[in-house]
């Protein structure tokens, strides 16, 4: 073998090893994002939830600062103790706060209130939670991805969302050619396509009888 023939094979063989990190790395890449933002985003807008972003302490371990909390509707007559809600602070106000359920009682007109605590407080929270102020009850978290919610704009959220629908689809064409282009040169065909078998040349009685002739005339 030509010593520029062996170096051609080396380097053939070298970039052939670092092929399978490569597109291990890609498919994982691309698997995380699509899946973070599908929790962080497509579920919750599918589901009619709502994500925050936990911003203080009050609810560490469970929820330390950093965490997206997905919120879902929920009717304050469905809350139990022991549930994690977000509620509004002041009723009507945006600010909100996500905290335990540890009692429930009623005013003196009937209305069902809530009594809440941090994990990570000592005392109740001194106003109970009013109907009207629950915004839903926690459904699932995701650590550390509140970081990037905050960052982000509402537009921002719409192109990451395409991003990742983006990857997904780029990621399913890649899959689909590299298993077009491993088949046989014989057996492809477009997807959809019925592959046409070649076919298989039969003997005619003419063919049988003129390799017996010769098989005579050799003999």
């Amino acid at each position: 073998m030509r010593p520029g023939r062996a170096r051609r094979d080396r380097a053939v063989t070298d970039g052939r090893r670092w092929l399978l990190p490569l597109r291990l790395l890609t498919w994982l890449f691309t698997v995380s994002v699509a899946a973070l933002v599908l929790a962080a985003v497509v579920v919750p807008r599918l589901a009619g939830a709502t994500p925050y972003t936990v911003l203080t302490g009050s609810m560490t371990p469970a929820y330390p600062p950093g965490s997206l909390v997905v919120v879902r509707p929920v009717e304050p007559t469905e809350v139990r103790i022991g549930d994690v809600v977000t509620y509004q602070l002041r009723s009507g106000e945006p600010a909100v706060a996500t905290h335990r359920v540890v009692g429930v009682g009623w005013s003196a007109d009937g209305e069902r209130l809530l009594t809440t605590q941090g994990d990570a407080n000592p005392v109740p929270d001194a106003e109970p939670v009013r109907g009207v102020q629950l915004r839903g009850e926690v459904w699932y978290s995701l650590p550390w991805v509140g970081h990037l919610n905050v960052l982000l704009t509402p537009g921002q959220h719409e192109r990451l969302v395409q991003l990742a629908a983006l990857l997904l689809f780029l990621y399913a064409g890649g899959v689909l050619w590299r298993g077009w282009r491993s088949r046989p040169r014989g057996t492809r065909a477009l997807p959809g396509r019925p592959v046409r078998p070649r076919p298989t040349p039969v003997p005619s009685p003419a063919d049988g009888e003129a390799g017996d002739r010769e098989r005579e005339a050799a003999a």
